[in-house]
């Protein structure tokens, strides 16, 4: 009977495991003192001032929360909008987010506004995509969860000018940055990633 070879260990499975771990691990006094310091920042940063239309998410898998920002983004009559996925595409579109929004689970039991398809709006039609991440470096190079939908979907940056929009934003703990990310050919970097310590700016904003 011949020996089976041994499963080889897959570098970024096993990088998102190590970091999902590491902020799942944080206290929520943590989390809150982190979404505090996170909101002050962006609401003091000019490229999230000067922009009315910002994509965002819903905080889950213990990352870091954008929801105090949402909440002054409102109080500034800025439009806030969510991801919706269309996992057969592994795509996602926007819908837009207020208060009253009625909302429904996705595929991952991730909130998402309940809406018909007609009024989805592609990434492209964003002036500002806050990203979530499961790791960055300092390259602006980000790791996400493993399906795609992100790097899909905001392929097309790829053939841009570097000021035009959407401008992209990753947020993360600080803890989520590490020294040098293996990259593949699909991953799309930001241009700015945003922590509760510091804004790492790849690109002039």
């Amino acid at each position: 009977m011949s020996k089976q070879e041994p499963q080889r260990s897959n570098p970024h499975q096993n990088l998102r495991t190590q970091l999902r771990n590491k902020r799942k691990s944080l206290s929520k006094k943590q989390q809150e003192a982190h979404a505090t310091q996170l909101a002050k920042r962006l609401c003091n940063y000019p490229l999230c001032k000067r922009n009315t239309h910002i994509a965002a998410y819903l905080a889950a898998d213990g990352e870091i929360d954008p929801a105090l920002f949402i909440r002054r983004a409102w109080q500034q009559n800025k439009k806030i909008y969510l991801p919706v996925l269309v996992p057969f595409a592994r795509r996602i579109y926007f819908a837009l987010y207020t208060p009253n929004s009625k909302m429904k689970p996705n595929r991952f039991g991730i909130d998402e506004p309940d809406v018909h398809p007609k009024h989805w709006l592609k990434p492209r039609q964003m002036q500002l995509i806050l990203t979530p991440l499961v790791g960055f470096d300092i390259m602006g190079n980000r790791l996400g969860m493993g399906g795609g939908f992100y790097d899909r979907s905001l392929s097309f940056t790829r053939f841009r000018k570097s000021s035009h929009a959407p401008w992209l934003m990753g947020l993360a703990h600080q803890l989520q940055c590490i020294e040098q990310l293996p990259l593949q050919a699909h991953d799309i970097p930001m241009q700015v990633i945003a922590t509760e310590q510091r804004l790492y700016e790849i690109s002039p904003v």
